[in-house]
């Protein structure tokens, strides 16, 4: 299992471009005590500074079975993986927690979150622990540019958006700055 130390957020040290569009994080919304969560792959999303924190927001379709875990809670957690997980986030990103444990079929561990009530997974090099402040759905009315929306959701499903105040991250020390 990776070597997670809590990182300060001045000495946290991440290409968010990476972080969402290569390597994706696990999504999870949920209550770890009482066993009732879900995961999803996430491959959209920010990371960044807002409303005076460090924030992450994350979209998630209305046909997922993880929106009504994160509609419903007042956190998420988003955990990022080494390579050799790579099929896990295919499989949890492809398959739905309706229909099966998805998570023991990924192989995956989840284990309590040190501040908020979503779980991590032991097996992540990387977890950003977050409480949710805001949430919305995009619009096609919103797009500025159509053919972007046209492109995206052509069966108007739009995403739904979910923004957190991180209030923890850990992970190894690849993801520290270095000194």
């Amino acid at each position: 299992m990776p070597d997670r130390q809590e990182i300060v957020f001045d000495d946290f040290n991440a290409n968010p471009f990476q972080l969402f569009n290569r390597q994706w994080f696990l999504l999870t919304a949920g209550d770890f005590a009482s066993g009732k969560f879900n995961t999803m792959t996430v491959s959209w999303g920010y990371i960044g500074f807002m409303w005076g924190f460090p924030s992450a927001i994350v979209a998630v379709r209305p046909q997922r079975y993880t929106l009504g875990f994160i509609r419903e809670c007042d956190s998420f957690t988003l955990s990022a993986f080494s390579e050799d997980h790579r099929a896990a986030l295919q499989l949890c990103g492809s398959k739905s927690g309706r229909d099966l444990d998805k998570i023991a079929a990924a192989g995956l561990t989840p284990e309590a979150a040190a501040q908020v009530k979503a779980p991590v997974f032991k097996e992540a090099e990387l977890v950003l622990e977050c409480r949710k402040v805001y949430q919305d759905k995009f619009l096609p009315e919103g797009f500025l540019d159509p053919a972007i929306g046209a492109k995206i959701y052509p069966g108007n499903d739009y995403h739904q958006f979910f923004a957190g105040e991180i209030v923890r991250i850990a992970g190894t020390k690849k993801f520290e700055r270095p000194v």
